[in-house]
């Protein structure tokens, strides 16, 4: 048991020093995560010391249950999917600068509006795919209206990780947590909706009093243009995504599971991308560049923290952290601890180990919370992170680790209590 402990929180500890000082190596022309290569040799070392029956780790993997990782990798692929294609026919961009020139010279409106316009999108989508496409998009935006990106950056970022909360598909960890706990599209919704809108719009109260004397000053308008080059293509795009949510929404009334009803939109999708391709004669290298843009990285990155929680599980350690956090007070002790695990040991992680922690409903939905509001803290916190802190050095806008620090802690705090408090009040009356 000690053992097992000791390499596993090891792992954890070089997995988050490694997304902090050096989240990736270059090999050749290719440059690597270093997080999932530290997770991957934990992973191994616990097996091959029989600390992770190889036995216990296949029969996990080849379980017929909602919770194998296997159909959660394929559930978020397939989302993740849909969403890069809408991204690479480029109507984020779109949308983007279509928000910037209705703003005119006004910061107020044009706050505003990329703040409901980043809301929207990540609801729909993935908080991932709209920081991975905004996030340049800001950087470029103030820098030729000369206003300061602060207010942006960090209304982007914390926006896409609150109204991520909205739905199973807006975060890995809602996936992981809520299909684990045996939660359906539907009833995630009708427990989550009203504790994200809350939280939201408390969020973006405080984002203006936080930001207003900075949002006070003139823009000079930047005349951005990004019109959508294949309007076929995203009509394609979007018909899957609305299917793929309507099927989502009654997954539990058809009996069919949301991995298999993502996986055929996915299929659907480039099948009919390729055929109308073909048919066209038109230029759709969007469909490779989707595929090429997918997160491969976090497959052995999950497969390998899903090993050193099995481990965990087989040594009987999970059960003694259950034990200490109890079931009194679920919300509230599984909402900060989620909160705070996340930016030791990242999200993803964290939602994996505490999937076995959870006691009950209330627990799990707490974790959620903790999961995505985590990721405001520290660029530890979630993969999302580290991807918004390295486009932001890579447009050369000033956005230290301090300001990460200092802004996240102060919206998470007051945003995850929100959150946590108005989930338990709607759980206390059903």
């Amino acid at each position: 048991m000690v053992a097992t402990l000791i390499i596993s929180i090891l792992t954890f500890l070089l997995v988050a020093l490694s997304i902090l000082f050096f989240p990736t190596v270059k090999i050749g022309k290719i440059r690597l995560g270093t997080y999932w290569m530290i997770a991957l040799i934990g992973a191994v070392i616990l097996m091959a010391f029989s600390f992770a029956p190889v036995s216990e780790v296949w029969k996990e993997l080849t379980s017929n249950t909602a919770v194998n990782p296997l159909k959660i990798i394929v559930l978020f692929f397939s989302m993740t999917m849909l969403s890069v294609f809408l991204d690479e026919v480029g109507l984020f961009k779109h949308l983007a600068a279509w928000a910037a020139k209705k703003a005119g010279k006004n910061q107020f409106t044009l706050f505003i509006v990329f703040y409901a316009l980043t809301a929207l999108l990540t609801i729909f989508t993935s908080n991932d795919i709209v920081i991975l496409t905004f996030t340049p998009f800001i950087c470029f935006f103030c820098k030729n209206s000369k206003i300061n990106p602060i207010p942006y950056l960090v209304a982007e970022f914390t926006a896409a990780n609150t109204w991520s909360l909205m739905l199973i598909i807006g975060n890995p960890t809602n996936i992981y947590l809520a299909t684990s706990a045996g939660i359906g599209f539907f009833d995630y919704f009708k427990t989550m909706a009203i504790p994200t809108v809350i939280a939201g719009l408390v969020e973006f109260s405080v984002l203006l009093l936080l930001f207003y004397r900075k949002l006070k000053q003139p823009l000079e308008p930047c005349e951005e243009e990004s019109p959508i080059q294949n309007k076929t293509a995203l009509v394609i795009g979007l018909v899957h995504l609305g299917a793929c949510l309507a099927f989502l929404i009654v997954s539990s009334y058809i009996n069919i599971e949301m991995w298999i009803i993502a996986l055929a939109c996915a299929i659907s999708l480039l099948f009919s991308a390729t055929l109308m391709c073909l048919f066209t004669k038109k230029d759709w290298s969007y469909i490779g560049n989707s595929l090429k843009k997918l997160p491969y990285q976090l497959i052995p990155f999950f497969l390998s923290m899903f090993v050193v929680v099995v481990a965990l599980n087989t040594q009987g350690i999970s059960a003694k952290i259950a034990e200490a956090l109890g079931s009194t007070n679920a919300i509230w002790t599984y909402g900060f601890s989620s909160f705070f695990v996340s930016n030791l040991i990242n999200n993803i992680p964290m939602s994996i180990l505490f999937s076995d922690l959870c006691s009950n409903q209330a627990a799990v939905y707490a974790s959620i919370i903790g999961s995505n509001i985590g990721a405001f803290l520290t660029p530890t916190g979630a993969l999302a992170g580290i991807m918004f802190t390295g486009l932001v050095k890579e447009h050369e806008t000033k956005y230290s680790f301090v300001d990460f620090v200092k802004y996240g802690a102060i919206v998470s705090l007051p945003i995850i209590t929100t959150a946590l408090f108005t989930l338990s009040i709607s759980m206390g009356i059903q």
